[in-house]
């Protein structure tokens, strides 16, 4: 009914328009506006009354001086525009601290930062002894500063114990997807030892030198400033394998039910299970992170940005709330950390399990997709 509908409408409109002169004709309403420039004429500028105090008003759209007149003959070819100068309100990086810590924000995804924070310790004599792009980790080597590229050696040598010539470094840089979502925190942790020693120091979570490490941030973040200016780069193997979890196996819990487990914290594989249901065509309804769910809803497909055209409005193709509603099948994907794991669970509700047939094929679109 809803389809015959949009037939009689598109064919009452058809025909009430056919022939309306007052609609389509040379003074319609809906007439060809394209030439209308070609008969534009500039007028003098708008006069104030002189008792008016007001400010200097330049022109919206101020019209090129260069430009072909109307008595050029032969082919005028339009230049092109020149690019506009955009200037972002805040920075895509900054510093945050909270008690002793300190870690950099970068207002992009984890795969983006990467190339980026690694070009910057490569670029200061940095040698990288170790790095796992799937866990957003890098390490380098033990060094002393005199090693460095001399500016940054001349930049860390004022931290505390930075410049000793008896002491050797290395730095640990942790790279993590931000709270809010295509956000990323970088966190910086140094080590020191003797020099010419073969200790392996571990690393601590706040570090052997909070100044020293203090110092890396602030370079790093004016560095990563100017790289974005100039058009960073994009780790394809970080974009692929940054929230991938390190071991995924499907099994069963005690009453049988399906239990995806991922070897992976907590932030990894909710991006990582977030990725995977969008690859999956699994439409998500809404989530709510600090519970650990993800609400979906399997009779529909993933939702897009693309809006319906004025046909699939017409003939009823969109379907509305109410038929949505009328078919869903709506679920609860649950993250639950188990140590230094996470368990993925299909819920019907808080209180009911989902059937298990509904659960597995869930899960076994999210470990499909999360490689």
């Amino acid at each position: 009914m809803k389809r015959l509908g949009g037939f009689s409408a598109l064919a009452l409109i058809i025909s009430s328009t056919a022939g309306c002169g007052w609609i389509y004709g040379e003074d319609g309403y809906f007439r060809d506006r394209g030439s209308d420039y070609l008969e534009a004429r500039q007028t003098a500028p708008m006069q104030l009354p002189a008792d008016v105090n007001a400010k200097r008003m330049d022109p919206l759209l101020p019209v090129p001086q260069q430009i072909a007149d109307s008595t050029a003959e032969g082919e005028y070819e339009v230049p092109r525009p020149q690019a506009l100068a955009v200037r972002a309100d805040a920075s895509e990086f900054s510093l945050q601290k909270s008690g002793e810590s300190r870690w950099l924000v970068a207002q992009r995804v984890p795969a983006e930062v990467w190339p980026v924070a690694r070009q910057f310790f490569e670029d200061n004599g940095f040698r990288i002894a170790e790095e796992r792009p799937q866990t957003g980790e890098f390490s380098t080597e033990w060094q002393r500063l005199d090693q460095l590229s001399a500016g940054m050696a001349t930049r860390l040598s004022g931290s505390a114990n930075g410049g000793a010539a008896d002491s050797e470094t290395r730095v640990r840089v942790r790279i993590e997807p931000g709270v809010q979502r295509n956000t990323s925190e970088v966190f910086v942790v140094s080590a020191q030892r003797p020099a010419g020693s073969t200790a392996d120091v571990a690393f601590t979570s706040r570090g052997d030198n909070a100044a020293l490490d203090a110092a890396l941030l602030d370079e790093m973040l004016a560095s990563m400033a100017r790289s974005v200016e100039q058009g960073g780069s994009v780790s394809l193997l970080a974009a692929r394998d940054f929230d991938a979890p390190s071991r995924v196996s499907l099994s069963e819990d005690g009453n049988g039910n399906p239990v995806l487990n991922l070897g992976a914290d907590f932030d990894r594989a909710w991006s990582g299970v977030g990725r995977s249901l969008e690859l999956a065509d699994v439409r998500i309804d809404d989530l709510n992170r600090s519970l650990g769910v993800y609400y979906v809803n399997l009779a529909e497909r993933a939702q897009t940005d693309e809006k319906p055209g004025f046909f699939s409005n017409v003939f009823g193709s969109e379907p509305d709330k109410e038929t949505i509603d009328a078919r869903a099948e709506r679920y609860q994907v649950r993250l639950t950390p188990v140590g230094d794991s996470v368990q993925v669970t299909v819920e019907k509700d808080l209180n009911t399990v989902a059937p298990a047939d509904v659960a597995r094929r869930v899960l076994d679109l999210i470990q499909d997709n999360l490689g």
